[in-house]
């Protein structure tokens, strides 16, 4: 007596998560939806959607990949700059100001977009990339970098640059958003998640 046995199952994300780690080489966190592990290939800095178009407009091809999650753009920074945020918040003078910015660095999770060219889920507020990463190079080398840190590439963007847009974006965005409602607003302090 002959034994079959069944073709494999194809996995219950729809091989998203094999796409990462086969293609990119990041770590993944089962779903749904998939998640991608923040701290060890890059950090996300996390800016409201309004905002994130803005820095985009300012800083043209001088960002890594960008992903929109429903009313948030998360913007690829390289591994490591969530510790180096508030400092650099503070020397760029934006310190004691409130803005709704996050950092996701060590341990955190971002959800992940569909990859490239596999179309959307048509759900609203779905995870999507708005600049793809590259499969088939190094990613780090394209993520904004302080030039002066030990993980720094020389070419990569200036995470200086891209934290000043980041903040300028999002208090523009916070004074328009009080200015429409007509009415002073008590604002939280700004927010930084390690997930």
């Amino acid at each position: 007596m002959a034994l079959t046995v069944p073709p494999p199952r194809s996995p219950i994300d729809g091989g998203v998560a094999r796409w990462y780690e086969d293609e990119l080489g990041w770590a993944t966190v089962a779903g749904p939806p998939v998640g991608l592990v923040t701290g060890l290939r890059f950090d996300v800095l996390e800016v409201p959607a309004e905002a994130g178009r803005g820095v985009l407009r300012r800083m043209g091809a001088a960002t890594g990949p960008v992903a929109l999650v429903g009313r948030r753009m998360g913007l690829l920074v390289a591994a490591g700059s969530a510790e180096e945020l508030p400092g650099l918040l503070d020397w760029l003078e934006w310190g004691g100001i409130s803005l709704d910015l996050a950092i996701l660095g060590a341990d955190g999770r971002m959800t992940a977009p569909l990859p490239p060219g596999r179309g959307g889920s048509g759900a609203p507020g779905a995870a999507v990339w708005l600049r793809a990463p590259a499969p088939g190079r190094e990613v780090e080398a394209s993520l904004p970098v302080l030039r002066s840190a030990p993980w720094g590439v020389a070419d990569a963007p200036c995470l200086v640059r891209l934290v000043a847009a980041a903040a300028a974006e999002c208090h523009r965005v916070r004074l328009l958003s009080a200015r429409t409602r007509g009415a002073p607003q008590q604002l939280s302090p700004q927010r930084f998640a390690s997930s």
